[in-house]
């Protein structure tokens, strides 16, 4: 776990924060967001975000369901990694249970903006051929203490 001086930790599986993402095919890379999305925690975030969806066509899923506060910088971020997703051609999904940022996207009028699923098994499952799901998806988990409770 490597932690900069936002507060944001980001945790990576068997590699160095800056190195490649490792990644199986045709799954999507899941980041699990935690704690504050904020001022304070936007330019690293989008950093990360920035060289996850570098390559062409990335399929990626924002968990935002660890997220305990989200202001205009963070929904800032989440309007930057859609363009980018969308400009390659690609695919963004926001997770979260969340009644409170479900609502302020509406307040925002992004709600439409977003493909949003309650949960990772509405977002991660793919049938390929007649199987009932996909391989477990590459985890990222990305996070900082909580301040404002969202939920």
């Amino acid at each position: 776990m490597s932690r900069n001086r936002t507060g944001l930790a980001v945790t990576t599986a068997g590699r160095s924060p800056d190195g490649p993402e490792p990644h199986e095919p045709d799954q999507p890379t899941v980041v699990a967001l935690r704690g504050e999305i904020d001022l304070g925690t936007a330019t690293p975030l989008t950093m990360r975000l920035d060289a996850l969806t570098s390559g062409p066509s990335p399929d990626l899923v924002l968990d935002l369901r660890g997220v305990t506060f989200i202001d205009c910088a963070g929904l800032g971020v989440l309007c930057r990694v859609r363009n980018r997703v969308e400009a390659r051609a690609g695919r963004l999904r926001l997770v979260s249970d969340s009644a409170r940022l479900r609502g302020m996207l509406r307040l925002v009028d992004l709600d439409e903006a977003f493909e949003i699923a309650a949960g990772l098994p509405d977002v991660t499952s793919r049938p390929v051929d007649g199987d009932s799901g996909a391989d477990a998806p590459v985890h990222v988990d990305s996070g900082a203490d909580a301040r404002v409770a969202v939920r």
